[in-house]
């Protein structure tokens, strides 16, 4: 199972995937456009090393040489001296969307229920032999609409590595609209949002994960999956498991042919957002003031049109659970940014000890090297990430009545925050002591000097961790009630919006609309009820962050890589 189209699609079918991803851009870039208006890449580790892959025609295992960039994209060579000597690799995938398995029943069950066509009960018949063969060490790289990549590491401290190594890149890959603050990433997607409510699905869920291309391409094939699976071609070969691989190759094909089409039509489309953002320059904050007072006259007035309607909705159906979301949110964000705390007490207790165990300049500049890799190094931050995981499966039961199926963005939400907030740390930290320490300080005075900066730093982590966890909760609260309201109130009104006065959309051009105001006014009352519900949550929840490290949090020296990007500090 290369990453290369092994399933080539005819004319006709391309033409047909054309016309499809034309009408989806046809009705989302007019959303795109109005969102715009009105609106740092972080890195993996580079990881490589040799690996078996099930590929070819017939596919078999074969040995291969990985490397895992890092901007997340997994490469895979025939020799590692092709991968030195700079050739082309034998394949190459990015890790958007894609969930690891390590178990191979796992996998086998997930072929299982893939099988289209299949007739109930021979799931299990005629398997192909190879993916039965048992695999010691595997690691199954499983995606809904992309052909599986299947590899097996030569020993289980390997397969770890690659473990760590692997999600991190998924992560990184589905998380690069969530972590952008950029007007054109938020306008993106929202106008998605708005897009699929148009189609009818209101609750988030992980269709978002990744670019913008991936995304509306993800849109696309699930719109496309129930006409793919009824017209699944009869050739499709063999039955069972072996049927449901000919299906991912499938579905990989379609979706390659679909992601280029996207891909090209955005960049068609670049230009016009660039000059839709300089726009936004030149008439919004021309009369910014004037045009926030008339914004804010009619959000008064569909305040008033939906307030009964909304009150009624949150008190029948939102009041009951909005604490116990909030509440099991917040636990989720605190045990991450507790294990972070505890990891960064624990490092500059070992930089501070290891200054006076061995003063030299060189193994003190590995230390403070290492100390730097921190927030990068997959093994150091199990700990903190494995806290937001635990939570995955209470909280997608307790926000499912509500249409929200996006816990793993919510995860990997949690996640990017415990990171983020350990590279600001460790950055502060490392600008500090450059300018504390001093040639003539001897080591005992330059050790108490870097305990007082750790002290000055770890202070301004439970400062910013709080706001961090305050925004995050606030956030994703949203993420889950807002979509769930507004299908509410549609179905309760049972009318288009009235439309806002004129001066408001002449002066705000396409900055301002009904609906956006709409939903802003919502956004403002639930965002009251959740601040409330938070002020009133007993001091003892939320407990101190904790100065120990738990079991799993010990701190190993990690390999020394530099670090990239520049922190806050």
């Amino acid at each position: 199972m290369g990453g290369r189209p092994s399933c080539a699609l005819s004319e006709r079918q391309q033409q047909r995937l054309s016309g499809r991803v034309d009408a989806l851009l046809g009705d989302f870039l007019p959303r795109y456009r109005a969102q715009l208006a009105a609106s740092k890449l972080p890195r993996v580790r580079e990881h490589r090393g040799p690996l078996s892959q099930l590929r070819g025609r017939p596919p078999r295992w074969q040995p291969v040489f990985c490397v895992l960039r890092g901007d997340g994209r997994l490469e895979w060579f025939g020799r590692q001296e092709d991968f030195e000597r700079g050739a082309r690799p034998l394949g190459s995938a990015v890790l958007t969307g894609y969930r690891l398995l390590t178990s191979q029943p796992d996998y086998l069950r997930l072929l299982d229920a893939l099988g289209p066509g299949c007739p109930e009960g021979r799931a299990g018949e005629d398997p192909d032999a190879l993916l039965e063969v048992p695999v010691r060490c595997p690691l199954f790289l499983e995606h809904p609409f992309r052909r599986h990549l299947c590899f097996s590491a030569p020993t289980r401290e390997a397969q770890r590595a690659w473990r760590l190594a692997l999600q991190g890149g998924i992560r990184l890959r589905g998380t690069v609209l969530q972590r952008s603050q950029a007007p054109a990433a938020r306008a993106f997607l929202d106008a998605v949002r708005l897009h699929r409510q148009q189609q009818g699905h209101f609750g988030d869920d992980d269709v978002t994960l990744g670019s913008d291309a991936e995304v509306l391409a993800a849109v696309l094939m699930r719109e496309l999956l129930p006409a793919l699976r009824a017209r699944t071609p009869p050739s499709l070969p063999g039955a069972g498991r072996a049927r449901a691989w000919a299906w991912t190759e499938l579905l990989g094909a379609v979706h390659a042919a679909v992601l280029a089409r996207v891909s090209a039509r955005l960049r068609a489309f670049q230009p016009e957002k660039d000059e839709l953002l300089a726009a936004l320059e030149r008439t919004i904050r021309a009369d910014l003031d004037h045009t926030l007072q008339l914004r804010a006259r009619a959000a008064g007035r569909l305040r008033a049109g939906v307030q009964g309607l909304l009150e009624s909705c949150l008190r029948r159906e939102v009041d009951a659970q909005l604490p116990r979301v909030t509440r099991t949110l917040l636990r989720t964000v605190e045990a991450a940014t507790a294990a972070v705390r505890a990891l960064l007490a624990r490092g500059v207790e070992r930089l501070c000890g290891r200054l006076r165990q061995d003063p030299s300049g060189a193994r003190l500049r590995r230390e403070v090297h290492a100390f730097g890799e921190m927030p990068w190094d997959p093994e150091l931050m199990q700990a903190c990430y494995r806290e937001a995981e635990r939570a995955k499966g209470p909280l997608g039961q307790l926000v499912a009545p509500f249409g929200f199926l996006g816990t793993q963005s919510l995860v990997f939400g949690a996640q990017d925050l415990a990171q983020q907030l350990l590279a600001d740390a460790v950055a502060t930290f490392l600008q500090l002591a450059d300018q504390a320490l001093t040639t003539g300080l001897a080591c005992d005075q330059a050790a108490r000097q870097l305990e007082k900066v750790g002290g000055r730093v770890l202070k301004k982590f439970e400062s910013d961790s709080g706001s961090g966890r305050r925004a995050f909760v606030r956030g994703w609260a949203l993420s889950v009630f807002l979509p769930f309201v507004l299908r509410r109130l549609e179905a309760s009104r049972g009318q288009e919006l009235p439309e806002i006065e004129g001066d408001v959309l002449a002066v705000g051009g396409q900055a301002l609309t009904t609906q956006g105001i709409y939903e802003d006014v919502i956004r403002e009352v639930l965002l009251a009820r959740i601040d409330r519900d938070e002020e009133t949550e007993p001091q003892r929840e939320r407990g101190a962050c904790p100065t120990q490290p738990g079991p799993g949090a010990q701190v190993q020296p990690p390999c020394a890589l530099p670090p990239s990007g520049t922190f806050r500090s």
